[in-house]
């Protein structure tokens, strides 16, 4: 069986990986992996400065979900996984040129507690009327899907959107609260909303419940443990898992820097067509973004390619500054702030790089690592570095001070990093959608999709998606292959 894997990002990277381990343990398997740019990984790229890690993609990935650290452990990077700091946890809310920490007691967007919701900065006094009231909600049936805003505001008002929700979301997704899908992106607080109606008891309910398991476990004579870590890293950075991956890739199957042209179903197999000569695949694995996944699937399915291609992705930019700590004011506590789009900023949120992972920059050393760009500034990606650049310490001096770090401190080194349409984005009715691309994949034997594009845009998702998919493929070969 001959699998090709388009796209050498970390689901592609997997996908391959479990082809060679199944190729490793005997199975009459081999595989080609196709990508377009030099390096492997796609976004996950980090290198070290100066002893200093620096991220040019994500950081860190989440520690609920565990595909990331399974992989990590079966490639022998059980040592370098890193927690992060969690002790020392604390985030800001940019709020007119002032850092407003989140109170105490928030469950993702969810303020579970009176008082410090009540003694918060954050919100206005109407805003906490009616997240007091907001207790009285009755249980909503789950109608068509809406967008996160809706959701929020119809609980909590428009100020709840703006101040928690798009920040917050814009962090993690890049995009507009507007337009992502409450159903896909936040499913528990619209199932929430249908049992309890209000999305403050159904967070309460959620937790005494965890507590009531944990405490179960306990008295049962389990293992002590204590929470996870919310992100877990590699020492070394990101990199360190991309290099592990290929170093475990037979490096004659691997093909960078190669563009693939054209796929095509032909037979009971696929035809890829790059610059040379066209070659037959019996299986092949999409781990390409939507829109690219949409351009080469076109030819053979022109209903897949289109509601491939409609999948909207948001863009995003990386600064990483580099400083001696002793030449800094003192910077606040925690790992960093948000910025909401209503203060009219570039910047979307500032990450205390050397607070979030203890053990990654050396002592004395501070890291500021900025993210621009987003759902509703891609303009800026036509800017250059120093424009960037110096946006961001102009936008750094006028938040954090110019005393803390003003434009006379000088940075010891600057990183800035483009990423173009890298982040899917989860718009209204993406379940449905997903639900007519799954059933045209279905009608095609031998294809497969993985990626941030369909089911959870993390790199644990990614690992888990691009591993699934090679072993759907090789179930359907062997299946495929017996009944002959």
């Amino acid at each position: 069986m001959r699998v090709a894997i388009i796209g050498g990002g970390i689901a592609g990277l997997a996908a391959a990986f479990e082809v060679e381990k199944a190729r490793a343990t005997g199975a009459d398997v081999e595989y080609t992996l196709f990508e377009a740019r030099e390096q492997l990984g796609g976004s996950l790229a980090s290198e070290t400065v100066n002893g200093v890690v620096l991220e040019r993609g994500p950081d860190s990935f989440l520690s609920e979900k565990p595909a990331g650290a399974e992989l990590c452990r079966e490639l022998g990077l059980a040592d370098q996984l890193t927690p992060s700091n969690d002790a020392n946890r604390k985030t800001y809310i940019v709020v007119k040129n002032r850092l407003v920490p989140l109170p105490d007691g928030l469950m993702f967007l969810i303020p579970t507690k009176l008082v410090p919701t009540a003694l918060s900065g954050l919100f206005s006094p109407a805003t906490k009327i009616r997240m007091a009231l907001e207790l009285l909600h009755p249980p909503r049936p789950v109608g068509q899907d809406e967008s996160v805003a809706a959701l929020v505001k119809r609980h909590f008002g428009q100020e709840a959107v703006d101040r928690l929700a798009d920040p917050l979301l814009s962090g993690i997704y890049g995009g507009d609260a507007t337009q992502l899908s409450a159903r896909t992106v936040l499913p528990k607080l619209v199932e929430m909303e249908s049992q309890y109606g209000s999305l403050t008891r159904g967070m309460l309910a959620a937790h005494r419940q965890m507590r009531a398991i944990m405490a179960a476990r306990s008295a049962g004579g389990g293992p002590a443990s204590g929470p996870r870590p919310i992100f877990t890293t590699l020492k070394g950075g990101l990199q360190q898992l991309v290099d592990a991956l290929e170093g475990r890739l037979n490096p004659a199957w691997l093909r960078k820097s190669t563009v693939v042209n054209s796929l095509e179903h032909v037979g009971e197999g696929w035809r890829i067509r790059c610059t040379g000569a066209a070659e037959i695949y019996d299986a092949v694995i999409v781990a390409s973004p939507a829109w690219a996944a949409g351009g080469l699937l076109a030819a053979t399915d022109a209903r897949l390619g289109d509601e491939l291609s409609s999948i909207p992705y948001s863009s995003s930019i990386t600064v990483n500054l580099v400083f001696d700590e002793a030449q800094l004011g003192r910077l606040p506590d925690g790992f960093g702030f948000l910025v909401p789009a209503v203060e009219g900023r570039a910047m979307l949120a500032c990450t205390f790089v050397h607070r979030k992972f203890v053990g990654r920059t050396p002592t004395g050393k501070a890291v500021l690592r900025a993210f621009l760009g987003g759902a509703k500034n891609e303009a800026l990606l036509d800017q250059s570095d120093e424009v960037l650049v110096a946006t961001v310490r102009r936008e750094l001096s006028e938040i954090l001070g110019a005393r803390v770090v003003g434009p006379h401190i000088p940075a010891e080194a600057t990183q800035v990093s483009r990423w173009r349409r890298a982040m899917a984005q989860y718009a209204v009715g993406h379940q449905e959608r997903m639900k007519r691309v799954k059933e045209r994949v279905a009608a095609l034997p031998g294809l497969r999709l993985a990626g941030n594009a369909y089911d959870g845009i993390g790199i644990p998702d990614c690992i888990r998606t691009g591993r699934q998919a090679a072993k759907d493929l090789m179930a359907e070969k062997l299946v495929a292959t017996s009944s002959r």
